[in-house]
């Protein structure tokens, strides 16, 4: 189903996960993963895209096992406390996904879930060459907003109404470096919806901030494949 692909950001060696479609595809499709690295609900969303026609990259975020939620926070901390570090980690995914021969033309996307959406926005305002930035359940906040004009892609935000990890203030201020930044952003919000929607394995993790969702789930990726549609033909 997935062909491993090893890279590197520097020093660190970093493994991702491609999903090929049958025949050619669309589009090429940068898939972030949560603050746990790749799950089996990542690889079902990788899966997805293929099945659509995309060629799906899964990105990594450590080089490392993380075996649990408690493990993942202090690494994911290090990661993101230097924004050039983050960026250039998260770049290097997209360029590792850029030069697999079958994404030669094709033009690039990306989309992220929970810390993969806030890494997939922060591909965006680095002013990466995509042509889609989508965020499941991410998160808005970064240590540096969008320049004027910096942002070229599309961007669609599929979000839980109800997610605490992102709440109104949150999205408003976001709304707000968008504006700011002249960005051309899509806003799909799910009332009484949590963090975690799209992930069936959420409700066993005993947080009562997340929560799967199943409508929700359905409604962002079906709005993914229209916005994909739409782009890509």
């Amino acid at each position: 189903m997935f062909d491993r692909i090893d890279y590197k950001d520097g020093a660190t060696p970093l493994t991702g996960y491609v999903a090929r479609p049958v025949g050619r595809p669309r589009a090429a499709v940068l898939v972030l993963p949560t603050i746990v690295n790749i799950t089996p609900n990542i690889e079902r969303k990788a899966q997805a895209l293929a099945e659509a026609g995309y060629l799906a990259f899964i990105g990594d975020f450590y080089g490392e096992p993380v075996p649990s939620f408690d493990a993942a926070r202090p690494l994911a901390g290090a990661l993101r406390a230097d924004t050039d570090v983050y960026r250039n980690r998260i770049a290097a995914g997209l360029a590792a996904m850029a030069a697999l021969p079958e994404a030669a033309g094709l033009p690039l996307a990306v989309i992220g879930f929970c810390m993969g959406g806030q890494a997939a926005l922060e591909l965006a305002r680095s002013g990466a060459d995509i042509r889609a930035a989508i965020s499941y359940h991410g998160l808005f906040d970064t240590k540096r907003p969008a320049a004027a004009g910096a942002i070229r892609a599309r961007i669609l935000i599929c979000h839980g109404d109800a997610d605490p990890m992102a709440p109104r203030e949150a999205v408003l201020g976001f709304w707000q470096e968008m504006d700011a930044a002249g960005a051309d952003w899509h806003f799909h919000s799910y009332g009484n919806v949590r963090h975690g929607f799209t992930d069936p394995a959420s409700d066993a993790r005993g947080v009562d901030a997340v929560r799967y969702n199943p409508s929700a789930d359905r409604q962002s990726w079906a709005a993914t494949l229209s916005f994909f549609d739409e782009l890509f033909g």
